[in-house]
């Protein structure tokens, strides 16, 4: 039998059927789903008179437009309220499990998932949502869709795909102290390009992966898609396993056995061949700093602003000016003379869940006197914390107590 990669794996175990023109039809585990890119999916299969056809394996979620502040009144905005309102009324309509806005496990769809258990290691997993690669993290296939594929899912759990060519990603060594997955994925997509994974489907490996957190894992994961791949992932590990143990949706007593048998199936073959492989010396990123309008715009925290006139390529120096112009930035400035104007913690980029240790928040709480000296907060540029579900703002808030 041939050697597969985990990708190979994971496609091969969902085509239920192959097309002559080279498409398949795979099977999908888990739909998620939000109030933005469904309402026009649930319209159409009532136009079509049809029901979901899987509801147990749909989970719905708002989270473009729900409050991040008091939710006590209720959403303000006129349009984003009628948005939840209709999501409400889908998941109702149609049968499917929702954690509202005031649900203690409504969080951004792309967090809740792994914190709930929702998603499991070798599942095939969509959304209407380009940053669904971020739950590849855990060993799954997962991609983002359009609103008619969302529909499409909905109504026969399969969807028509192209088979992505496989790339392997391996930061080899371990990370200097102080660098973080973030800064990790940024020194990707500064290396190979927001091009560079067009086409791909990205598995992410080496010390420095291995050694990162799942939370970790997600948010590398997460931005797949800005490096121009569609899905992003890294293989079953003990970490993986216990991150997933003990979740409400994890399987429990023998199927728990079952489950972790099969998941340590979900690496790559030691002698799978990929279609393109990077390498990248862990020891040599540091804390990255996007300078412009694109991720690839991105340099370390001890360089300095890139200058256009340095730049061979004229489309690409006219688009490096273009950025700095809209950035208000001068070229060959030290980066460490740059001040923020304002600090923002929390998003799906940077993704942390409801675990034993909210590692992705950790980093930032022991930062000198900014936990327990107000006074010295003044001194600093303002910043906005917000947690990414209702589960990680309690463990936040119980930690600044």
């Amino acid at each position: 039998m041939a050697a597969k990669t985990l990708y190979d794996k994971l496609w091969d175990e969902h085509v239920v059927r192959e097309e002559q023109d080279g498409t398949s039809l795979l099977y999908i585990d888990r739909h998620l789903v939000h109030e933005v890119t469904s309402p026009q999916a649930f319209e159409g299969l009532r136009l079509a008179g049809r029901q979901a056809w899987r509801t147990d394996t749909v989970l719905a979620t708002p989270d473009h437009n729900v409050p991040t502040t008091d939710r006590s009144q209720g959403i303000e905005d006129p349009v984003s309220r009628i948005q939840v309102e209709t999501l409400d009324q889908n998941c109702v309509d149609f049968g499917i499990t929702e954690f509202k806005m005031d649900d203690v496990r409504q969080g951004i769809v792309h967090v809740i998932g792994p914190e709930e258990g929702a998603i499991l290691p070798g599942m095939t997993v969509v959304c209407g949502d380009s940053h669904t690669s971020t739950h590849g993290a855990v060993g799954a296939l997962a991609f983002g869709i359009g609103t008619s594929e969302v529909e499409h899912v909905l109504a026969t759990q399969c969807l028509i795909q192209k088979k992505s060519k496989n790339m392997l990603v391996s930061v080899d060594g371990p990370l200097p102290a102080g660098v973080t997955a973030k800064d990790m994925v940024l020194a990707i997509i500064g290396e190979i390009g927001t091009a560079g994974g067009t086409g791909y489907a990205i598995e992410f490996a080496g010390q420095a992966v291995r050694e990162l957190s799942v939370e970790g894992r997600l948010s590398l994961c997460n931005m797949t898609i800005e490096a121009g791949a569609r899905a992003g992932m890294v293989a079953v590990d003990d970490k993986t396993i216990d991150y997933m143990r003990g979740k409400p949706y994890a399987p429990t007593d023998e199927q728990w056995d079952q489950a972790v048998a099969h998941w340590r199936t979900l690496v790559s073959d030691e002698d799978a061949v990929f279609d393109r492989v990077v390498r990248i010396d862990a020891a040599t990123i540091r804390p990255q700093v996007t300078w412009g309008t694109s991720p690839e715009m991105v340099v370390s925290i001890d360089n300095a602003v890139p200058d256009p006139a340095q730049e061979s390529d004229p489309v690409k120096s006219a688009g490096m000016q273009a950025a700095l112009e809209y950035m208000g930035l001068q070229a060959n400035t030290p980066i460490s003379e740059i001040r923020p104007d304002k600090v923002f913690i929390g998003s799906c980029t940077r993704v942390a869940t409801r675990s034993r240790t909210t590692s992705s928040w950790r980093w930032w709480c022991p930062v000198p006197d900014w936990s327990n000296s107000r006074p010295n907060r003044k001194a600093w540029t303002r910043s906005s914390l917000t947690p990414v579900s209702n589960g990680v703002n309690r463990v936040v808030r119980c930690a600044w107590r």
